[in-house]
């Protein structure tokens, strides 16, 4: 029997896949899909009429959750399709690194430092209401493998 080399072992998850199987005609508009391997939310769905071959067809349309790219795909309505596990939490903000990091804080107390500043409008947004003293939670998005800041909220919790 040859030894084990233990190395190879060392860059192992849990095992637990980003995405899980769903029958394309059980798709809705506004739920998650991935289409071109990227995960985006359907913003239009349309299923076209069974064929000589005996299958009808959805359309699908999406918008990448972190790309803002749009995607398109067709997939017969029996077929799987891989559906991401997104994960969304709100996060309160604490403060804003010269280097444009976030300091966020999760609702167990924990600080997490790991996420930039989102780019465009929202970014310009944020930068603006936290340099006038506003109490933001920021809304992260997770989904294989990313994460970023999509949204942003005054904190009412604090309000009394």
């Amino acid at each position: 029997m040859a030894d084990l080399d233990l190395d190879q072992f060392d860059a192992v998850d849990s095992g637990a896949s980003s995405t899980y199987p769903m029958q394309c005609s059980a798709l809705r508009k506004n739920g998650f899909v991935m289409l071109k391997s990227r995960p985006c939310k359907i913003v239009e769905m349309s299923t076209s009429k069974t064929g000589k071959h005996g299958h009808a067809k959805v359309h699908m349309v999406g918008i990448d959750i972190f790309s803002n790219k749009k995607y398109e795909d067709i997939c017969p309505s029996t077929h799987n399709m891989d559906v991401p596990h997104v994960k969304r939490e709100d996060l309160q903000l604490i403060a804003i690194s010269d280097d444009g990091f976030l300091t966020l804080m999760t609702e167990g107390g924990d600080l997490r430092e790991d996420l930039k500043v989102p780019e465009g409008e929202l970014g310009d947004q944020l930068r603006s209401d936290f340099d006038n003293g506003k109490d933001l939670l920021c809304t992260v998005l997770k989904a294989c493998g990313e994460e970023c800041v999509i949204a942003i909220k005054n904190n009412t919790a604090l309000d009394k």
